[in-house]
């Protein structure tokens, strides 16, 4: 069970992908209740990030659905929409009206450029986020391309996990003042937040005078922090920063310090005798050679970090409730604990929910917000509303 830090707190999501689902999916760890609001005409959703969420399926685009929908902003906490600047207003819902009709609301809003300026209007996808950003000039490797990190570090941490800390941050302002926040939470900006020590520690060491991406301390430019190809086409991580770790690295290769200097100006030579030594064994076996302190890892695949000695030890991962031999990361050890010890243990494992069909929980939410049966059924005979069935397909049953 999740903790129930935000038990209470009840969150609408507009159904999107990527950061607007992973803000859900963290406040729904936290203890809210997420309620993710999809189409009433959506055949499917690709959306991987829903397990114990509920789906409200509306027409937002018809009166009476988004009669509907508003009633549930009006009694609810939060509400995320991931849309382009100007598509609520569009629909009736922004937030001068959503916050007049419900001052405690907490309206976050999750875009690629921002509520404002020469971009807002833009669409774009993680890779573009990023090169605005400035970080992704960084993922690079001499005069090659910037390669970007799938869409890790725009849509999901300075996307999702960024807006979901204003949302909390936002919660715990209004039970001072009572009323709630409109937040302008963007993937651009919150990639370059999070490369903030990127942006001011380019007077450090780390960055050598007149390097390119990748040719620094730090990405991949010195042998001792770099990754290597093992025999078996399998690589190693090496992170051997501090002078005793270094030693212990340089002694798991059979060399000597004078032999291998950590300090060199040859940093190209230092990486080509490396890779080459590396290269000469299989990964489990130079794993076998290296002592923990030589700060040396395997680069594990996803099926191996899930089934690895110390994740098995902390229960890191567990079945997913939606794939048959997928394997879901537990939340964090801060959401899955309360201060009592009740919820999940340090070691117990984490059980996730499954994720909701579309519309499976829209009789019961109308309901709940006090439509009668009469008006539920006009509501799906109208098709501003969809009920799926315990199969997933769409039914008008209640």
């Amino acid at each position: 069970m999740p903790s129930a830090a935000l038990a209470g707190v009840r969150v609408v999501e507009l159904a999107g992908l990527a950061p607007a689902p992973f803000c859900g999916l963290l406040l729904r760890d936290l203890g809210a209740r997420v309620v993710r609001v999809d189409r009433a005409d959506a055949a499917f959703t690709v959306d991987r990030l829903a397990r114990g969420k509920e789906s409200l399926a509306l027409d937002l685009k018809s009166p009476s659905g988004g009669a509907a929908f508003r009633r549930l902003c009006a009694a609810s906490d939060v509400l995320i929409e991931p849309f382009r600047p100007g598509v609520m207003e569009k629909l009736g819902f922004g937030p001068d009206r959503l916050l007049a009709e419900n001052p405690r609301l907490v309206y976050s809003r999750l875009s690629g450029y921002g509520q404002s300026g020469p971009l807002a209007q833009r669409p774009g996808h993680d890779i573009n986020y990023l090169a605005a950003s400035g970080v992704l000039s960084r993922l690079a490797d001499g005069d090659s391309p910037p390669r970007p990190p799938v869409n890790l570090l725009a849509d999901f941490a300075g996307g999702g996990l960024l807006a979901a800390l204003g949302i909390v941050a936002a919660l715990f302002e209004r039970q001072a003042t009572g009323l709630g926040r409109i937040l302008d939470a963007n993937l651009t900006e919150g990639a370059a937040y999070l490369a903030s020590w990127l942006f001011a520690s380019r007077d450090l060491f780390v960055w050598r005078d007149g390097a390119r991406p990748g040719e620094n301390i730090l990405d991949g430019g010195a042998h001792f922090y770099r990754c290597y190809r093992c025999l078996d086409g399998r690589h190693l991580a090496v992170g051997a920063l501090e002078p005793q770790f270094y030693a212990a690295f340089v002694a798991g290769l059979g060399l000597t310090e004078a032999e291998l200097p950590q300090a060199t100006e040859d940093a190209a030579g230092a990486i080509a005798t490396v890779t080459k030594i590396i290269g000469t064994k299989t990964r489990d076996d130079w794993l076998s050679r290296f002592g923990p302190d030589a700060c040396v890892n395997a680069v594990e695949e996803l099926s191996e970090a899930q089934a690895n000695p110390h994740a098995a030890v902390r229960a890191s991962f567990s079945p997913s409730a939606d794939t048959p031999g997928h394997h879901l990361p537990r939340p964090p050890r801060f959401a899955s604990v309360a201060p009592d010890g009740s919820g999940v243990g340090p070691d117990e494992p984490f059980q996730p929910s499954r994720s909701p069909r579309i519309g499976e929980h829209t009789c019961g939410l109308l309901a709940e917000l006090g439509y009668s049966e009469a008006e539920i059924r006009q509501l799906l005979a109208e098709g501003r509303a969809v009920q799926c069935s315990t199969d997933g397909s769409p039914s008008g049953r209640l």
